[in-house]
């Protein structure tokens, strides 16, 4: 194994969380039918327009997706925890999707501002979190600073340090498999983003210099967490699940075989029973 360079880095970084070439049009078709329960809308929070969209009915449950992804993502999640008797509400997190980027430097500690933002706005005193990649970073967040917000957390392809790998041996398939995904979500933020100009340079720094949780601040989460992540991970460093379970007490570790940073989408059914049978617990 080796490190990333620092331009390898910051291509990969802009990946996490995606989806196969045509996720939209993937998502668009799996998105369950009927269970929109109000048209997509925006909150202000802290300078930025938060996107968001609520499916279903009964206890909510909000899924966070990763870096410079959508809502979209979560395309084959949404019918799953709607069938199974949940409100999904399905957040663009600032700067991504349809939100707007506001004045500040990304951290976060604004993402997670965004998510208590949504949750104000529809009245919501306690949720679920499902985070994917960044999206399970700000599910740290919040365990952190805002536990009185949050009833369990699943946190998939999580780190708390900086930092990212790949394996040492070239691998053309999963070069391919990058290069696919680089191109839908650039179309992808250039059709959907009010700001679509700046593609560029949006949270370049933001992901090399974050997150930077301390191994103290895991050990004050008492929120119920299951860590969740591939056994063939790519992008987040090996020990960083297992010690993060470690260190949050009660917390489950589960590592999928034969999946790696993309089990949302690679392996939707094994990854959405994992999740219901942990909420559901």
């Amino acid at each position: 194994m080796h490190r990333f360079t620092l331009s390898l880095a910051l291509t990969i970084v802009v990946l996490l969380g995606l989806a196969p070439g045509g996720l939209s049009t993937k998502a668009q078709e799996a998105t369950p039918a009927g269970t929109l329960i109000a048209p997509g809308a925006k909150v202000s929070v802290n300078g930025a327009d938060i996107y968001y969209e609520v499916y279903g009915n009964g206890d909510p449950v909000i899924l966070v997706h990763g870096a410079l992804q959508t809502g979209l993502a979560f395309a084959t999640q949404i019918p799953a925890l709607v069938d199974a008797g949940y409100q999904v509400i399905v957040i663009d997190s600032r700067g991504q999707g349809r939100s707007t980027h506001g004045p500040e430097p990304i951290t976060f500690e604004l993402l997670a501002s965004d998510v208590l933002g949504v949750m104000d706005q529809l009245g919501i005193d306690e949720a679920d979190i499902v985070g994917w990649s960044n999206g399970a970073v700000v599910g740290l967040e919040l365990g952190i600073h805002h536990p009185e917000r949050l009833n369990k957390v699943v946190a998939y392809g999580a780190q708390f340090t900086p930092g990212m790998f790949v394996a040492a041996t070239p691998d053309p398939e999963f070069d391919r498999f990058i290069g696919a995904f680089f191109e839908t979500i650039a179309a992808d933020y250039q059709r959907l983003s009010p700001e679509p100009e700046a593609w560029e340079d949006r949270l370049a720094e933001f992901s090399v210099l974050q997150p930077n949780y301390s191994e103290d601040d895991l050990k004050s989460i008492s929120v119920p967490f299951l860590i969740l992540d591939g056994v063939d991970e790519e992008v987040v460093p090996h020990d960083q699940p297992v010690r993060m379970a470690e260190l949050i007490a009660g917390s489950k570790l589960v590592l999928m075989p034969g999946v790696g940073h993309f089990a949302p989408i690679q392996q939707p059914a094994e990854f959405n029973r994992i999740v219901l049978e942990f909420l559901a617990s």
